[in-house]
């Protein structure tokens, strides 16, 4: 920023938003003190932080896996052509965004895969979690993770012209497993590969998700409604379903008898094929860290390489298959989607 350009003062910056009768000055001062966790910063989550940060929340916390491609641009509002062509981790580019749009947030991003190993670290010292993930195991791992330490979350999906939100409140609602159990069986739910998404559809989930952010931060959590909203942009639908009740009326191992199965690492895979990619994520069991420069020169005779300090790339053209591979060992096989295929592009050219 040029020395004449200096950003707005805070009251300023703020104005309109503490003109707002639902947030005033004092919630305005609790958004500045609050700490939240977005877990994913693909489509969902690009909104959600921007929405946030904006908003003037103090500490925001970046997790995610994957790094920008073309594709996203259609509907993850955060990253732009020069973060594909510099293939950016996306929790490095939304940063980056982020910071030039409000200078006076803290915004910590973490290129990480969210599991049992980690996810606690995560969660530890925030007030709120916001679901900005792709897959039922990762969402599954964060509602153990927010009834072990009592932390409210906000889970929300998106696919096609529709999505849902739901806010979660440890010990008081109903938790992820008791609206649905557990994680749905392959094949029985619709993903981005089957029913695509609409960027508008996003926009309007993580907004709806990002307003229960807002009423949970300024100390409201009595404004959020026990409800499962699911809206739908096509048809122009939005339904609020109560679950009021749902905690009461479960027998749910994880809110009644403290069964933490995603938490513990009992529950969950290490390979996982990622929504609407033709990918694979394949982790090892023990996250190592790689020298991606010495890498690099052994794999130089492969295919294609490229790298920067955050990960590698490998282009393939027999068999046709792109490799990233991050610094913790983890890497996504692009061109497959099955996963005995990517453990063994993995093997053969990283090493199990």
């Amino acid at each position: 920023m040029s020395s004449k350009q200096q950003p707005a003062a805070e009251p300023d910056r703020y104005q309109k938003q503490r003109l707002f009768a639902g947030i005033g000055d004092a919630g305005q001062e609790r958004l500045r003190a609050g700490r939240v966790l977005i877990c994913g910063c693909g489509a969902l989550g690009s909104v959600i932080a921007e929405t946030l940060v904006r908003a003037g929340v103090g500490f925001v916390r970046i997790v995610d896996r994957d790094f920008v491609e073309l594709s996203n641009l259609q509907r993850q509002v955060l990253f732009d052509e020069r973060d594909v062509v510099e293939r950016l981790p996306k929790a490095v580019a939304a940063a980056e965004k982020l910071r030039e749009i409000n200078s006076l947030v803290e915004v910590e991003p973490i290129i990480a895969d969210i599991d049992f190993s980690n996810v606690r670290g995560f969660v530890e010292d925030v007030d709120l979690i916001l679901d900005g993930t792709d897959n039922f195991e990762v969402r599954f791992l964060i509602n153990d993770a927010a009834l072990e330490t009592g932390t409210p979350w906000i889970y929300a999906g998106c696919i096609g012209s529709h999505g849902q939100v739901m806010a979660i409140f440890p010990g008081v609602t109903g938790c992820l497993r008791c609206l649905m159990g557990s994680v749905p069986d392959p094949g029985t739910m619709e993903t981005c590969d089957t029913a695509g998404v609409l960027g508008p559809a996003i926009n309007v989930v993580a907004s709806l998700e990002a307003v229960a952010a807002l009423k949970i931060l300024t100390g409201q959590r009595e404004l959020v409604e026990p409800v499962l909203l699911a809206v739908d942009v096509w048809d122009g639908t939005l339904r609020a379903i109560n679950v009021e009740n749902l905690r009461d009326q479960s027998s749910c191992p994880a809110c009644h008898q403290g069964e933490r199965a995603w938490l513990s690492g009992d529950r969950g895979s290490t390979t996982t094929v990622l929504c609407g990619r033709n990918a694979v994520q394949v982790s090892p069991r023990q996250l190592a860290r790689i020298c991606l420069p010495d890498l690099a020169q052994r794999l130089r005779d492969t295919g294609a390489v490229n790298h920067n300090q955050y990960l590698l790339r490998l282009q393939l053209s027999d068999p046709d298959f792109d490799v990233t591979v991050f610094k913790d060992g983890r890497a996504i096989i692009s061109g497959t989607e099955d996963l005995g295929v990517a453990r063994g592009v993995y093997s053969r050219y990283i090493g199990l």
